[in-house]
């Protein structure tokens, strides 16, 4: 029997990344994710794992890189500051294909900015932080259990689709303590990477299958295949010729576009008959739901899309809720960033945020407001 355990957001996220199948970290100590290392330096060497603390949060993101392509399933995680310094790797392993997940534990910034404080800055630096034009997967939790959950799937995604997935948790999430009770592993649908049906002769590293995803041998199991962040052939050997370059970054942004359907995670609250509606994710998403129970109280028809997935951004769902919406209010722990894109699919004049910048988090009354005055129809 499941037993009740009261966790810590970054406890349930380094044990949904044991539970996934991990077997190596690399990372380095920065608030407020450090509790994520230290977790995994005690259990991963009990179950026959490595925990490597690096040096610095390049060097992290370049072993996971090594230990993913020997067949490990690899995580690291850090802050807004190491997420900066990360960047030229996630663009290397996004281009190499090497399935590793990077956990962010978001911090008030710019720079070293509000070290204990939370803050949901770092949402296009993680869809756009890197150079060049490829797709990404990243995903925030907003409770402890979905920390669990959504690690497990961060993992499972990147083995499937054999790319990085950035994991994307905020301070609240991060340090909050909850009432869980988490499955037993033999639950959980875990996913492993497809490994090459042919012989070493045979096998080309990048040569995808129908799905746009190349099967994935490991090093040392006698495949040998050249690893570049060069534009490469299917053999991983470098080119300049033009319909293979295009091919290749075409194919890193369809292989994830072409999954939207199950990629994109999310939770609807009350949605039925709304007539305004309120996106939030992560930490935010606990205030908004409490505030638009406040408002049902109140008469006002009003509901929230909790959003999972944030990339790739599910403006498809955006579209049909503003086919029914008159309003709809993004609360978000930053100057607004994931509102823009809710603009893009629902209209600016409809489309209300609702940010902080201070490092505090949201009163539910502060998302309350907006949604009362939105009372009276289109805007």
């Amino acid at each position: 029997m499941t037993k009740a355990r009261l966790l810590q957001g970054n406890q349930a996220c380094a044990e949904g990344a044991i539970a996934a199948g991990v077997k190596f970290f690399a990372g380095y100590p920065i608030t407020p994710s450090t509790e994520i290392a230290e977790i995994l330096a005690k259990e991963l060497p009990l179950l026959g794992g490595k925990f490597i603390q690096m040096e610095d949060e390049i060097a992290s993101m370049g072993a996971v890189c090594g230990a993913a392509m020997t067949g490990a399933k690899a995580i690291t995680a850090t802050s807004g500051p190491g997420f900066s310094l990360k960047q030229e790797l996630l663009g290397y392993a996004s281009m190499a294909e090497i399935p590793v997940v990077v956990v962010n534990v978001q911090r008030a910034g710019p720079s070293t900015g509000l070290p204990t404080s939370p803050a949901q800055g770092d949402v296009m630096q993680a869809r756009w932080g890197t150079h060049g034009d490829r797709a990404v997967i990243v995903l925030s939790p907003g409770s402890v259990l979905e920390s669990f959950h959504v690690t497990v799937t961060a993992v499972n995604f990147a083995e499937k689709f054999r790319t990085p997935v950035i994991l994307l948790l905020d301070e609240v999430i991060g340090h909050m303590r909850e009432r869980v009770e988490l499955p037993e592993i033999s639950e959980l649908n875990l996913i492993e990477r497809k490994k090459p049906a042919v012989t070493p002769e045979n096998y080309e590293a990048y040569k995808p299958d129908e799905d746009g995803v190349p099967p994935m041998a490991s090093f040392g199991d006698g495949y040998f295949y050249h690893v570049t962040g060069l534009t490469h052939n299917y053999k991983g050997l470098p080119t300049q010729d033009a319909k293979i370059a295009d091919e290749l970054v075409r194919r890193l942004n369809t292989k994830i576009d072409d999954a939207i359907d199950e990629i994109t995670l999310y939770t609807e609250h009350f949605l039925e008959d709304a007539e305004t509606v309120v996106i939030a994710y992560g930490g935010t998403a606990r205030a908004a739901i409490t505030a638009v129970k406040k408002a049902r109280e109140q008469g006002i028809k009003v509901g929230l899309l909790k959003l999972i997935t944030i990339w790739p951004f599910p403006g498809h769902i955006i579209k049909k809720i503003a086919e029914k919406a008159h309003t709809i209010i993004v609360p978000e722990m930053n100057y607004g960033q994931l509102v823009g894109e809710v603009q893009r699919y629902a209209g600016m004049d409809r489309v209300v945020p609702v940010n902080r910048v201070d490092g505090a988090f949201f009163e539910p009354d502060e998302i309350l407001a907006p949604i009362i005055a939105a009372q009276g129809g289109d805007k």
